[in-house]
């Protein structure tokens, strides 16, 4: 088989052309055309040589194959039917490659990881599409998959939010969500010019390393994150303010006492907490609300 250069726009409209297919908007898709940018995010992906790699999107295959000769096993999932036909002919010498044609949002990940790893480690590596990346990112979180990264290619500002410190003006729910499960990291930048189409903003690969187990514990987990949901959906109100309706046997005074006993400014908002101090909180807040009779 004659290996073709799948980041280069010559090839890509032939493969397109040959079976006759286009650039799906509804998915995001945007084809890397710089060799040395899949090269790169898939040698960061993780550092276990044996491990198997959850792939989303693999769009025509050109991070499919750099992953494929890196690791033990690609499983890669792609939602578009049409571009099934386009990967077996680009992925036929990579006999390490499991391709799925299913929507990441709609698979049972742990069922089919479950068929495929065995007791091999697990990583996920995708160029994720803009518009979906936060639904996705949460299910794998929330997937109970014991990934060790989580290594992805996303729009500049949604990763700027999720390696976000508190009390940054990006710092924001999902980042405190996130530091629950792992710690997130900025590798480095690609340009918009390094895609076919080119998107209108910049892209940010980050890889998240999962904790295997939680950082704190928690005594109620579903509050933690009720907290975390309404301390940042109304941004302007204090954090006493903000929290107050998820305990209407509280009161506002009493929640203001709790949150300055745990070192806070009584009129502190929701992002000036790290995680651990919201887990903190939640804990404190769980057993107020259990005491009150």
């Amino acid at each position: 088989m004659i290996l073709m250069d799948l980041c280069s726009p010559r090839t890509i409209r032939q493969l397109m052309e040959e079976y006759q297919i286009a650039f799906r908007k509804d998915y995001g898709q945007n084809f890397l055309i710089n060799p040395a940018i899949p090269a790169r995010i898939a040698e960061s992906c993780c550092d276990e040589r044996e491990s198997v790699i959850l792939e989303i999107g693999p769009g025509i295959g050109s991070l499919t194959r750099e992953l494929a000769s890196r690791y033990k096993k690609v499983v890669a999932l792609e939602i578009d039917k049409g571009l099934i036909p386009v990967l077996k002919k680009t992925l036929a010498d990579c006999d390490n490659v499991i391709l799925v044609n299913e929507d990441v949002m709609k698979t049972d990940l742990k069922l089919l990881l479950e068929k495929e790893t065995g007791a091999s480690p697990v990583s996920v590596c995708a160029n994720l599409p803009y518009y979906i990346t936060t639904p996705i990112l949460m299910k794998l979180l929330e997937s109970g998959i014991p990934f060790d990264y989580i290594t992805v290619m996303i729009q500049t500002e949604v990763a700027d939010r999720l390696c976000a410190s508190a009390g940054s003006p990006e710092y924001g729910a999902i980042t405190a969500v996130l530091n629950y499960y792992g710690t997130a990291k900025r590798l480095f930048a690609v340009s918009a010019g390094n895609f076919m189409p080119a998107p209108k903003v910049g892209s940010t690969v980050i890889r998240i390393e999962c904790f295997k187990a939680p950082p704190f514990e928690l005594k109620d987990a579903s509050l933690f994150f009720e907290i975390i949901k309404s301390a940042f959906g109304q941004r302007r109100k204090t954090l006493s303010n903000a929290i107050s309706h998820l305990f209407p046997m509280l009161t506002k005074a009493a929640i203001g006492e709790i949150i300055t006993t745990l070192g806070h400014r009584p009129d502190v908002r929701g992002e000036r907490l790290s995680s651990g101090d919201f887990a903190a909180l939640s804990n404190a807040l769980y057993l107020a609300k259990n005491s009150v009779k």
